[in-house]
């Protein structure tokens, strides 16, 4: 199979790539968000882990999507200025956005069932084991979020097939 840095396109440049980590730089667009899911399902069909691809895929966009709409300056991208990486560990799969942006997420505690915006922490966090920020120097962050690789103890082995 190929590994994930051979998908490529005008519109994002795979910039790393390891048995354990594989990194796309993102456009600001729709285009860009359908490219990061589609690395992400490449990426962890390459590793075999097909059983946690529909939350991954979940996660990335809605990072990426923070990323885009909170972390970008409201000038052009074509900078590529922001940077999904994916890396495999031990028991967990992490999913990082990089971003230029020093503001931090906002995670509103008040997140009602009905609201259009406001609610991609909340998905996060329902779907990951653990997420957070780590600030970057000089300047920007990353989001990231750490989702379980192995199946879960309380999991019907014959309803995950």
């Amino acid at each position: 199979m190929s590994s994930p840095a051979q998908f490529r396109s005008y519109e994002s440049v795979s910039v790393r790539d390891s048995p354990r980590t594989a990194a796309l730089y993102l456009m600001g667009s729709r285009e860009g968000f359908a490219q990061a899911r589609d690395f992400t399902q490449r990426t962890l069909d390459c590793w075999s882990l097909e059983r946690c691809t529909d939350d991954a895929v979940t996660v990335v966009t809605e990072l990426a999507a923070n990323a885009v709409l909170h972390g970008l300056p409201h000038t052009s991208t074509d900078e590529f200025p922001v940077r999904l990486r994916l890396t495999l560990r031990r028991a967990h799969l992490v999913c990082a956005v990089t971003d230029p942006s020093d503001r931090l997420p906002v995670h509103s505690r008040a997140a009602g069932d009905l609201l259009e915006h406001g609610r991609g922490l909340h998905i996060i966090e329902a779907l990951s084991e653990h997420w957070g920020w780590t600030r970057r120097s000089p300047a920007g962050k990353t989001v990231w979020a750490m989702l379980p690789t192995r199946p879960r103890p309380d999991s019907d082995p014959i309803s995950d097939s």
